[in-house]
């Protein structure tokens, strides 16, 4: 497996989470739990890179699939936009938590400058165009 570099994540993962990043990014095709726990720096437990693996998984940074009895991972987004993906999974995670979403979005909203609300508008357009292009 090639290493490649994925810059330190604003997000606050940790050393371990980040070493992790780099060897899933580097890997062509899908990776198992062993498989990154030997390219690892430092030998660390299986159950310690298991766990690892779960918490990006559960951030947004790493998807996974069954494969037989073992999950295999992959990046969620291209290593560039890991931080993106992360902070998108934490957006929707405390929009979920909210008691009235409507609410914490119509604030969102007025808090945003013309430019945000420009891209804001810009994104919702191609996200409606993109739907009918796919829709039979």
């Amino acid at each position: 497996m090639q290493t490649v570099q994925v810059n330190r994540p604003r997000t606050g993962l940790g050393h371990l989470e980040s070493a992790v990043l780099c060897v899933v990014a580097g890997a062509t095709r899908p990776v198992t739990v062993a498989q990154v726990q030997g390219q690892l720096p430092g030998s660390p437990a299986y159950t310690t890179v298991m766990s690892t693996l779960a918490r990006l998984t559960e951030k947004g940074a790493l998807t996974r699939s069954l494969d037989g009895r073992a999950y295999r991972y992959v990046l969620a987004a291209p290593a560039g936009s890991i931080d993106d993906a992360v902070t998108a999974r934490q957006m929707r995670r405390l929009m979920s938590q909210a008691g009235h979403r409507d609410t914490v979005l119509a604030r969102f909203v007025a808090e945003l400058d013309p430019d945000e609300e420009r891209l804001l508008t810009d994104l919702l357009a191609h996200a409606r165009a993109a739907d009918r292009e796919s829709s039979p």
